[in-house]
């Protein structure tokens, strides 16, 4: 089969009823983790640091509410403001992949990684260079 992983997707198409983004915070590298000391895992191909955004589905027919999408960037990715009277934040991430994988419980599961999150609406950043 010549399917290539990470496979490219469209935000629309991961999340039709729109995301909303709770917290950024740092993907920890367990194996480098040693003696209570915490180090940030970095990206397989770019090397840059990796971030996991948490965030709400609230499509009804999500299976998962709440998942967690990887950024790997140089510092830690900022979010739009949350809306008036909400703690959530409306997002929407550029340059989604996601891999399918076999987790713990023997079940299909999936990565999501993107290149980049913003605010609803407004354009996306300019692609890293590659190099």
């Amino acid at each position: 089969m010549a399917v290539q992983v990470p496979i490219p997707v469209r935000f629309e198409d991961v999340f039709p009823a729109g995301a909303y983004a709770v917290a950024v915070e740092p993907v920890r590298d367990f194996e480098q983790s040693k003696g209570g000391a915490q180090v940030q895992a970095r990206g397989k191909e770019t090397r840059e640091l990796l971030w996991s955004v948490e965030v709400i589905d609230p499509d009804p027919n999500a299976r998962e509410k709440s998942v967690r999408v990887k950024i790997a960037a140089p510092h830690q990715p900022v979010l739009p403001e949350a809306a008036p009277g909400v703690p959530f934040r409306p997002v929407e991430f550029d340059g989604m992949t996601v891999t399918p994988y076999v987790n713990g419980n023997r079940r299909l599961a999936y990565s999501l990684r993107a290149r980049g999150v913003r605010a609803p609406g407004q354009k996306s950043a300019a692609p890293a260079k590659q190099g």
